[in-house]
């Protein structure tokens, strides 16, 4: 089938059918006026931007600055939950790969749910109960973490919106739980204090169940298609069909159409206006040309909105979708190596396979990701840590475990890691940890440090415990170092009630460590007659 015709009968078949009401087994009811509701809603967004403060083009969105909230907040908690964490098998791409044929959740749902024409991804939806989903729970817990903002996913790529939408009845409120996940977890969130933010993933759906049009299978049928459609290739028309698309290649891709880039603007504004979040992340779809003009419509929208409420957005962007003045940059699973003047942040899983929860998955350790939050702080980042819930709501035993693990290492160190800034050098040591590779392949030495600053005082991070006698040798804080203008007066171990020895020598700050309590990182915290964290005749960077 041509492509042109293919997206034709879905684009038919979402106006009638977008959003069936009831059981996916049901007869479909139609969204009333789904296109008139979708263009009121753009008319709303163009008719605020043209009033507001920010214009939808690269040259207004450079007016945008971080805000102070979240330069100081440094660590967050990602909540990736949803219909696939039902069949729970492999990843969170479950909904996409079990209609890939030969892929390993192919067949194992084809062995253990039968084929897709009679058990499609539709039908997972009523199970998805979320019987034992209790918001205040997690954020006690998110609490006890030490977060201090909290992100839930609003919609994946598979198509099912975590909150009350007016564009699709395929929501979380209407079918499944049939609660308002979002809308709970913002009222708990904001009862405590914290920031809430919200996540999109909604520019990938455009493909995301293309192979399912292939052969038999529930993406065929016009009474899913507010599920599944559009369900387009991902390669441009001259291109091989089977041709696997480079991720980091966007434009070849086979772009969205109009129509469905409208929908994508209609809804992620949609969110603004009910959640009123103080942090948007868009994944990395986003970053395919024909999105540009609408990432600025929706960037102007969102910056104006919160301006007018006095808040302070946070908009997040992977590789370079946005210009890196005008949103804040995004490292998935990874990180930079060197000290980035904007702020960003990095986002990672307490889980290795997934994002969201599957069986057997496997777990990274307290320490570990300790010494991911030291490193991204220290080069002016956030880390924003992902969690993946059962789909029943509980949150397993082996993550709240290490959420409480860093939780009790912040209630002692957090002074040298929440509202900091950068100091002059990130940190030294031989350990580089940039964006490539496994992340939890890098192994610190007692030789890796990083450095913080908070008004006058410096601290110094040790991401591994030195051995043997206890010595850490700081050699950026040499004799008459550059970097200080004044002596050091005074250094202590955050937490411990015992005093430590320390020299202050021609080859670096020589400091003498007591016992460790456990093999987490440990905190120095540094002053002077009269610290300044600059070189002479600088600035201080803030």
């Amino acid at each position: 089938m041509r492509i042109e015709s293919r997206f034709t009968m879905w684009a038919n078949a979402l106006a009638v059918a977008l959003a069936l009401t009831a059981a996916p087994a049901s007869s479909a009811q139609p969204v009333p006026d789904y296109a008139k509701k979708i263009q009121t809603q753009l008319d709303s967004v163009d008719a605020k931007i043209r009033r507001g403060p920010f214009q939808a083009n690269w040259s207004s969105l450079a007016g945008y600055r971080a805000p102070d909230w979240f330069r100081d907040a440094k660590f967050g908690i990602f909540l990736h939950w949803g219909v696939y964490s039902v069949p729970a098998f492999a990843n969170e791409w479950y909904s996409r790969n079990m209609y890939v044929k030969g892929s390993p959740a192919y067949e194992y749902h084809r062995a253990v749910y039968g084929p897709q024409s009679k058990f499609g991804y539709k039908d997972f939806i009523p199970q998805f109960t979320a019987s034992k989903f209790d918001p205040n729970a997690w954020l006690d817990l998110f609490v006890l973490a030490g977060a201090r903002y909290i992100v839930p996913v609003a919609e994946h790529c598979d198509g099912f919106a975590m909150y009350d939408s007016n564009f699709t009845d395929w929501d979380a409120a209407k079918m499944g739980p049939k609660r308002d996940v979002v809308g709970e977890l913002e009222k708990a969130t904001r009862a405590r204090g914290l920031h809430f933010g919200v996540s999109s993933h909604r520019a990938e759906h455009w493909w995301w169940y293309h192979e399912g049009t292939e052969y038999d299978s529930d993406v065929n049928d016009p009474r899913y298609a507010g599920i599944y459609g559009p369900a387009q290739p991902r390669t441009l028309p001259a291109d091989s069909p089977t041709e696997e698309p480079n991720a980091s290649h966007l434009e070849r891709w086979l772009p969205p159409s109009k129509a469905y880039l409208d929908d994508w603007l209609a809804r992620s504004t949609e969110v603004v206006d009910k959640y009123h979040p103080d942090f948007f992340y868009f994944d990395w779809w986003i970053s395919q040309p024909a999105f540009a003009p609408y990432l600025q419509r929706m960037a102007a929208y969102y910056y104006d909105e919160s301006a007018a409420r006095k808040q302070g957005p946070v908009l997040t962007y992977k590789q370079e979708a946005f210009p890196p003045n005008s949103a804040v940059l995004d490292v998935e699973r990874g990180k930079l190596d060197t000290l980035r003047l904007q702020p960003w942040q990095s986002d990672t899983s307490v889980s290795i396979k997934s994002w969201g929860y599957v069986k057997d998955d496997r777990y990274r350790t307290a320490r570990s990701l300790l010494g991911d939050l030291i490193d991204i702080v220290s080069k002016n980042g956030n880390l924003l840590l992902n969690v993946g819930p059962e789909s029943d709501g509980t949150i397993a035993p082996e993550i709240k475990e290490v959420l409480l693990q860093i939780g009790a290492w912040l209630e002692v160190n957090g002074e040298a890691i929440y509202g900091t800034r950068p100091w002059v050098l990130y940190g030294e040591g031989s350990t580089n940890a940039g964006a490539a590779g496994d992340e939890t392949s890098h192994v610190y030495t007692a030789a890796d440090l990083r450095f913080t600053t908070k008004g006058d005082v410096l601290y110094a991070l040790g991401l591994a415990q030195p051995s043997g006698n206890r010595q850490v040798l700081i050699k950026t804080l040499y004799a008459n170092s550059p970097y200080l203008r004044h002596a050091i007066a005074r250094v202590t171990l955050l937490g411990s009630p015992t005093a430590v020895q320390w020299e202050q020598t021609p080859t670096g700050l020589l400091v003498h460590l007591p016992a460790p309590h456990d093999d987490l990182p440990y905190a120095l915290k540094i002053e002077t007659l009269v610290t300044s964290p600059v070189l002479p005749g600088s600035r201080a960077r803030d």
